[in-house]
């Protein structure tokens, strides 16, 4: 049986050539590129399967000779029985579902049962001829084929749609959404190739199973749903480009054909020559608008990449702190990639651990995670953004199979992208699904691991800045440490040479004290002695003097007093001098100021001057001399006298009792209203030979001889003076004296 030249159809060759051309494509990258997985391996054998059946939709519009054709026929349904198992194993495995093996087995069954038949007429009776050419004849087994064809393609779909109801993962429900789209409405079309078998003068529809194929190689291109995006981008921009400058040339060529065939003339090798050469000089325009028509079709985002960079890199350049680094990464992200969460991992540079900022704050999770996480060391290994899948995939039969479950479910990833420095995980960027429910493309991909490069050297910087800071502080802080150090050494060494000139200064005083007390002590003794002689002989006269002779006596008992009491005061300066003094008699405090006061009195007797005393009552006495003590309050006293204005003042003197109920020290205190001390002399007072009265006024020694008595009776004197306002000298001494 031949068929009429006139019934051969060029263009019902096109939708099965297509097809094959679609079909064979995904095939191919799937077993190539793909995962190795069942699925994958089953879905490229349905690719095949819908191929051959293509095929013989081509050459029933092709072939002429029927005997030929049939044959043909009958050695394509040798595969073509095996689709019913094939796509039920697929769906099966693209579900997981694991518990219909019977189904499988059943299926395979009945597509060895059908292998016979496929030779006999049971299945395909003959050819008849169509509109578009030859047409086969299906026999009974056909038939019942088909309707078995039907039933798996209903539970098939049903399952699918299902599983896309089911599942929360929007990179799985796309999946199945291309799936149910591509593989689902080819095998339909196929199916539909009944209706010319069985009799309808239609063109089998299963030509036309390029467009849901179509549909399904759009999906696996935009969202990678094979994993193997790099190469397919490159393997359909030249495949574009290729079928492009093929249809050129054909077109060329049949476009010559009608010009110069038609018209008689047979010289046309020139002109197909000429147009191999423009094919030649075409090619890279046309390839780079086929590149750029494909990335805006298949992989453009909903925002601009490269101003989102720019921007994004000059904020990380001018940024020094890490804690705005991580706030502008979280911010820039969610901008331009609405993510349902979104997660920052960075490793502390002191423990190494991974520190979690996670942008909702609601996050449940972990503070801190571990560097040998086995995420870590994945992402490290893989060097580009990681997806749920694939993540998955690698822990799929491992020991760290739960664990990676586990914290891709604490923090919802659906893509981990890995900062990296000098080949060294130092970051990572996790994100959630897209809240829109699409998947991430390659142009987000691209966009994240650029981020992440730019990311993960900023922190880097962020950190040697803090800690340059950090080392500044420290350093400050040492020398800091050191200057204080440095003054103390140097406030120890004037105090050391002060004390030096102290000591020299005493030695001096007391080499000058012990010679005048020396040759005081001699009058001092002869003049006691003349005056006692006289008193005794006016007391064996007094019978005779009368009144006159009780007030000598009176005035000769006082000068006798103040004569020992001066021969008292040279010893206690010859003692001082010589360092050997102790103090050890109970003094009465108002009763020490009081005689200086007497002592005092002529000096002030006649002057315009007001003296408050203002005793506690029951002062404790204090452990001391009270000679000594009474020394220091006539110089405090005399020296508050000296400072007060021609036209007088006032000296108020306190005595209270310090030291709760204990009253474990007395405090005297001198206030006068006098012209006061200047600040900058205050440090002096206590200097030996140092005085502010004029000179011939004051030797400079009543306060330093004061302080040492002081001092060596465990006390100390504090001074606080205003300038033209007066000056308070207070006195503290312990009540007793430690051993």
């Amino acid at each position: 049986m031949l068929l009429d030249p006139q019934q051969i159809s060029y263009p019902a060759f096109i939708p099965p050539a297509l097809g094959i051309f679609v079909l064979v494509f995904l095939s191919a990258i799937t077993l190539l590129k793909g995962r190795r997985t069942p699925a994958n391996r089953l879905f490229a054998v349905l690719c095949l399967m819908g191929a051959l059946n293509n095929t013989d939709i081509a050459l029933l519009s092709l072939v002429a000779d029927g005997d030929r054709m049939i044959a043909i026929e009958r050695w394509i349904y040798v595969a073509f029985v095996f689709s019913l198992p094939v796509y039920i194993q697929f769906v099966h495995r693209l579900l997981g579902i694991t518990g219909r093996r019977w189904l499988e087995r059943f299926a395979w069954i009945l597509g060895f049962g059908f292998l016979p038949l496929t030779q006999t007429d049971l299945f395909i009776r003959g050819l008849h001829q169509g509109v578009h050419g030859f047409i086969a004849e299906a026999g009974f087994a056909f038939h019942v084929f088909s309707i078995l064809a039907g039933c798996t393609l209903a539970y098939c779909i049903a399952l699918l749609a299902r599983g896309m109801k089911r599942t929360t993962d929007n990179r799985e429900r796309n999946r199945l959404k291309y799936v149910t789209a591509g593989v689902g409405l080819s095998s339909l079309l196929i199916a539909l190739n009944i209706l010319p078998v069985i009799g309808l003068n239609v063109f089998p529809l299963g030509g036309f199973s390029f467009v849901p194929a179509a549909i399904l190689a759009y999906g696996i291109l935009r969202y990678d749903l094979l994993d193997a995006g790099a190469v397919i981008r490159k393997g359909i921009v030249y495949s574009t480009l290729v079928l492009l400058l093929v249809v050129l040339y054909a077109a060329g060529l049949s476009l010559i054909h009608m010009l110069f065939v038609r018209s008689g003339s047979r010289d046309i090798v020139g002109t197909s020559l000429l147009l191999a050469l423009m094919m030649v000089f075409l090619f890279q325009p046309i390839r780079e608008r086929v590149q750029t028509f494909l990335d805006r079709l298949f992989f453009r985002g909903k925002y601009d990449a490269r101003k989102l960079l720019r921007k994004l890199s000059g904020e990380l350049a001018s940024l020094r702190r890490s804690d705005e680094v991580r706030d502008l990464l979280l911010s820039s992200i969610a901008e331009a990639i609405p993510v349902e969460r979104l997660s920052l991992l960075v490793r502390n540079a002191g423990s190494g651990n991974f520190r979690v900022y996670e942008r909702n704050r609601d996050f449940a999770g972990p503070d801190e995670v571990l560097p040998d996480h086995p995420l870590f060391s994945l992402l490290e290994a893989a060097g580009e953004p990681v997806s749920r899948s694939q993540i998955k995939e690698n822990a799929l039969g491992t020991q760290t199979e739960q664990l990676l479950a586990d914290f891709v479910a604490t923090f919802g990833i659906d893509l981990a992208v890995p900062m990296l420095s000098r080949n060294r995980l130092i970051g990572v960027i996790a994100l959630g699904q897209k809240r829109s429910g699409v998947l991430f493309v390659h142009e987000d991909l691209e966009l994240l691991g650029t981020i992440a490069n730019q990311a993960a050297i900023a922190i880097e910087n962020a950190a040697g800045y803090e800690e340059i800071e950090r080392m500044n502080r420290d350093l400050e802080r040492r020398i800091e440490e050191r200057t204080a150090d440095l003054r103390r050494t140097l406030e120890e060494k004037e105090q050391t040479q002060q004390q030096l000139i102290r000591s020299e200064s005493l030695a001096a005083i007391g080499q000058l004290v012990a010679g005048t007390a020396h040759e005081l002590n001699n009058p001092l003794a002869s003049a006691s002695s003349l005056v006692e002689s006289s008193l005794e002989e006016l007391q064996e006269r007094s019978g005779d003097a009368g009144e006159t002779s009780d007030e000598v006596l009176e005035d000769l008992r006082f000068s006798l007093k103040e004569l020992k009491r001066a021969g008292s005061i040279v010893r206690s300066l010859l003692d001082l001098s010589r360092q050997t003094q102790t103090y050890t008699e109970p003094v009465d405090i108002h009763a020490a100021v009081d005689d200086a006061l007497r002592i005092l009195y002529n000096s002030y007797k006649l002057l315009p001057v007001h003296i408050e005393r203002r005793y506690a009552a029951d002062l404790p006495r204090v452990e001391g001399n009270f000679a000594n003590l009474g020394q220091v309050f006539v110089n405090i006293v005399k020296n508050a006298l000296d400072a007060l204005p021609g036209e007088g003042g006032a000296i108020t003197i306190t005595t209270a009792t310090e030291g709760g109920r204990e009253g474990n020290r007395v405090s005297v205190s001198f206030r006068d209203t006098g012209q006061g001390i200047p600040d900058g002399r205050l440090v002096d007072i206590f200097k030996p030979f140092f005085t502010t009265k004029e000179v011939g006024r004051g030797t400079g020694l009543g306060l330093y001889i004061s302080h040492e008595i002081i001092t060596r009776h465990g006390g100390e004197i504090l001074v606080r003076s205003e300038e033209g306002r007066g000056t308070e000298v207070t006195v503290l001494l312990p009540t007793r004296r430690n051993a």
